[in-house]
């Protein structure tokens, strides 16, 4: 899987970084890979100079250990020692024998019974334990020990003699020689040999960041290309693809992202296709209905000078037919709104207002001057709005709350600043109603929503909270529903105080 491609539609080129994207992070997958990398190389590396080091430690200990035990105890062999042994012979004996030490120099000791003599300067050794001791009197044939003291190791080894019999045989004579010879040439071999293998093990670590680098580049490659073309593709590039090469997993992976990227753009197709032939079916159906309905509407309306002078069936059957045409009537308006909006045709035309007065205004021009509604709109308050479409935002959540909610209906004037949005215009409907379902709440601004499925009729078009939604998107600000604890709906609506486009 190499460097990804897009069709004619075109899109950045392959490889580029989008504008505002953060760096990889300290740990991401690079270093991840790379610290993986090194650890199995270092943990190799180790355990490679930990074993080569152990084997050429433990040959170089044990030729110097080999050649020590078997030189003293031939030499010990072909000595003759008289018994019970005298001081002073036993010493030139001892001197003989250290003369003689392999492949270091020995100094030798020797005891019998309470007698002790060496070598040396000193008759006892603190280097020899009595472990040493009672392994070589248990044994018969001798014992070794390597001992450190004082940070100097010493090789100890103990041989008793014996006294040949008339049968052939041996018996111990009582008399023990020891041999300890120091092994600090031994010592300084096998520092040598750790520092070797130390220095070895860390330039191999050094010389395996390469590959671990190059490894990681060949796998993050595909992976970041991969990234990059789904996040084009959530921007809306859908003809985004990978160029998928070889056989492996991820060119495997490539393909089938292609494939999915391939059916994603197909449907996406069809759907906007669809959506606009909808579109475009609502708004040309509203526009063809405005100029009969126009003529319906002014129809209508004489004759409901006249119902009154009518019979009683007929005077019914007009202000019937005169209801349901104002219906049609504002659900085409709606419908032709909506349009607008889907089409991003809706402009604000704003200027400045008093926000306190257009709602009084909005009430009275729907004739909700009763006890119904109970205001709280404060004078002083400037906001620049689009007026048209604040009073539809009124309009629209006060008469939804007339319709399911119930009244008094309160409607809240206010201003308030917030540090992260600035200066706000706060307006609060709230009804005396038993609230919203919490299975309606989360929809109540979707078009054509209805809490009862089974409800085919509403006073209303079923697009009031949707274009109510619309319209405050459209001034910049926001709409929220929610239910008292009391009972009783809430709708929030925060628009700027110096209204934007919200596009």
């Amino acid at each position: 899987m190499s460097a990804r491609h897009e069709g004619p539609a075109g899109g950045r080129r392959a490889g580029r970084r989008p504008p505002g994207r953060a760096r990889t992070a300290v740990f991401g997958l690079r270093t991840r890979l790379v610290l993986a990398f090194l650890l199995v190389a270092s943990v190799s590396a180790g355990t490679t100079a930990a074993l080569t080091y152990r084997e050429a430690r433990n040959a170089l200990l044990k030729s110097a250990q080999d050649t020590a035990i078997s030189s003293f105890r031939d030499q010990v062999q072909q000595a003759s020692f008289s018994l019970p042994p005298q001081r002073a012979e036993l010493e030139d004996a001892l001197r003989r024998l250290a003369g003689k030490g392999k492949p270091r120099p020995w100094v030798v000791f020797a005891e019998y019974g309470a007698l002790r003599v060496s070598s040396g300067t000193s008759p006892t050794s603190s280097v020899l334990t009595p472990h040493l001791r009672d392994a070589a009197r248990a044994r018969g044939e001798g014992a070794f020990e390597r001992v450190v003291k004082g940070g100097v190791p010493y090789l100890t080894i103990a041989v008793p003699t014996a006294l040949p019999t008339d049968s052939g045989g041996a018996v111990p004579s009582g008399l023990l020689l020891y041999a300890v010879m120091r092994m600090t040439e031994e010592k300084v071999n096998v520092d040598a040999l750790l520092t070797a293998a130390r220095d070895g093990a860390l330039p191999g670590l050094a010389i395996a960041l390469l590959p671990a680098l190059l490894a990681a580049r060949g796998v993050l490659r595909p992976v970041r290309d991969l990234r990059e073309a789904a996040q084009d593709i959530g921007s809306g590039r859908l003809n985004t693809r990978i160029e998928a090469r070889g056989s492996g997993e991820l060119a495997e992976l490539a393909r089938t992202f292609n494939e999915s990227a391939g059916e994603l753009e197909r449907s996406v197709h069809d759907l906007r296709q669809a959506e606009a032939r909808a579109r475009r079916f609502a708004s040309d159906v509203s526009h063809e209905l405005r100029t009969p309905l126009a003529g319906m509407l002014a129809v209508t309306d004489v004759l409901n000078e006249d119902a009154a002078h009518l019979d009683h069936d007929t005077a019914r059957a007009v202000r019937l037919v005169s209801s349901e045409t104002v219906k049609l009537a504002v659900l085409v308006e709606d419908l032709m709104e909506i349009s607008r909006f889907d089409a991003r045709a809706a402009e604000l035309n704003t200027d400045e207002v008093d926000p306190a007065e257009a709602i009084r205004r909005s009430l009275r021009n729907r004739h909700w001057t009763d006890g119904r509604i109970v205001t709280d709109l404060p004078a002083g308050i400037r906001a620049r709005l689009d007026p048209r479409r604040f009073d539809v935002v009124i309009a629209n959540l006060v008469g939804n709350a007339l319709r399911h909610g119930g009244a008094p209906v309160t409607v809240t004037l206010s201003a308030m600043t917030r540090p992260d949005t600035g200066p706000l215009l706060i307006v609060e409907v709230v009804d005396s109603g038993p609230g919203i379902g919490t299975d309606v709440l989360p929809h109540i601004f979707d078009r054509f929503y209805k809490a009862d499925a089974a409800r085919t009729r509403s006073a209303g078009s079923g697009l009031g909270l949707a274009i109510t939604w619309e319209n405050v998107r459209l001034h910049g600000g926001t709409v929220r529903a929610e239910n008292l604890p009391g009972g009783g709906a809430l709708f929030t609506v925060e628009l700027p105080l110096l209204a934007e486009a919200g596009g």
